[in-house]
């Protein structure tokens, strides 16, 4: 069990140790009338090419085309306060320690961490919502940009205006633990820290090679999870966290983490279809 959570954690850290503004190239969005639930954003029917133009990889190769429906999305990540609320409300049984995330997220307006995959479907399906896949997430993030490097374009520069990630400056003056959600500047669609602050768990089972045989209309993800020599199988993370340097942060940046596993840098956002 150690061994495993040891090597885990060296995979999802691997590009955490170590330009200006580019012009926005944006999709279009087609017209939906519905207002967004609360703190939820519209994420416009679309297509785009899923993984990763610039940097070669592997992991997110080969970039393929992906057809979404539209769908809301948190705004924010789920927080502190949203989660214990949960907790009171349906009287869930969170197996989590209060004082670690206390630790790296002190208040209520700070993403809730230390959580499993499992922990975050909870609240999910409690809050009439569920865990974006894999592709949904990408999408959401990208913020309507084409072959962008991360949420805000390509630049490096600027990072800190938009994530909270390793060090500090700027806006970013989080140094040691999560930021509070909504302090950084938001993505085109209106969303905030799908760079940085923490990594999100998605719905889908993680697989290396999945981009080769990926269905092109709303991709679930495969059926089940890549085995690897120390375990798994494993749940996707995206996003990157305030522990990871800028490599991370890149929207095809793919990372995973067994579903019974709960970390400092570890959250979530929800997402939920349009009413029919």
């Amino acid at each position: 069990m150690v061994q495993r959570s040891v090597v885990v954690l060296l995979v999802i850290m691997v590009a955490f140790i170590g330009c200006g503004d580019d012009e926005l190239e944006k999709v279009k969005p087609k017209n939906v009338g519905d207002l967004p639930p609360l703190g939820m954003a519209l994420i416009p029917v679309g297509s785009f090419g899923m993984g990763d133009y610039l940097d070669n990889m592997d992991r997110a190769l080969p970039v393929h085309t992906v057809e979404l429906d539209a769908f809301y999305m948190d705004v924010n990540e789920v927080t502190v306060g949203q989660f214990r609320e949960f907790i009171q409300q349906s009287g869930y049984n969170y197996e989590g320690n209060w004082l670690n995330v206390d630790k790296y997220s002190p208040t209520v307006d700070h993403p809730m961490i230390y959580v499993t995959w499992y922990d975050a479907v909870a609240y999910a399906k409690w809050a009439g919502k569920r865990l974006p896949t894999e592709a949904e997430w990408e999408y959401a993030a990208r913020g309507g940009l084409i072959g962008k490097r991360y949420p805000w374009a390509d630049a490096e520069s600027v990072a800190r205006k938009y994530a909270n990630y390793h060090g500090i400056g700027g806006k970013d003056r989080w140094d040691k633990s999560a930021a509070p959600v909504g302090r950084f500047k938001p993505n085109g669609y209106g969303l905030y820290d799908m760079a940085g602050n923490v990594w999100e768990l998605c719905a889908d089972w993680y697989n290396g090679t999945y981009y080769s045989n990926s269905p092109t209309k709303n991709p679930l993800g495969p059926d089940t999870g890549q085995l690897f020599d120390w375990g798994g199988p494993c749940r996707v993370l995206r996003g990157g966290s305030w522990y990871s340097v800028a490599s991370a942060l890149h929207v095809a940046f793919r990372a995973f983490l067994t579903p019974d596993d709960r970390h400092y840098f570890t959250g979530f956002r929800c997402v939920v279809g349009l009413p029919e």
